[in-house]
């Protein structure tokens, strides 16, 4: 049985507007995929961009050193080349260009097979009455959730 690891962007729900959200494959070394199973990864400062051959990264992840690692430990913040399919990547590069949205890492998992995987997101930057509109939305969930409770 292998056990699933689920690390997730908590900021990007509050930063961003969620349009649309891809599954996509990361190329990792060894002792980085050992250091994800572990649950020693951090994707909150991390984002995605496309270099010049159109091929898309994830910029600024944390994973952290694996321990047992000697000298063919990885960097714990590189560029990982990401992995879709064309159709997609084109799709995204159009998006990107054309209507000025960014692509946001939001889960980084495991799936059954014990390959990590990301889950990014074609996202809309908010303002900062938007957000304070969901702060608002949160607070009063929560205040309903308390009186629901009570009786």
């Amino acid at each position: 049985m292998v056990k699933t690891i689920n690390i997730f962007n908590k900021r990007a729900k509050f930063d961003y507007e969620i349009l649309d959200t891809y599954t996509a494959g990361i190329v990792l070394a060894g002792t980085e995929i050992k250091s994800i199973r572990l649950g020693k990864a951090n994707i909150t400062e991390s984002f995605c961009e496309f270099n010049s051959n159109a091929e898309l990264f994830a910029i600024n992840t944390y994973i952290e050193e694996y321990a047992f690692g000697n000298q063919f430990n990885h960097k714990s913040r590189s560029e990982r080349k990401l992995l879709l399919k064309r159709k997609e990547l084109k799709g995204l590069l159009k998006s990107v260009q054309a209507k000025g949205l960014t692509i946001v890492p939001l889960k980084l998992f495991t799936n059954e097979k014990g390959l990590a995987k990301l889950q990014i997101g074609l996202c809309k930057g908010k303002k900062t009455y938007d957000k304070r509109e969901s702060l608002k939305e949160q607070d009063t969930k929560r205040d309903l959730e308390r009186i629901k409770k009570s009786f």
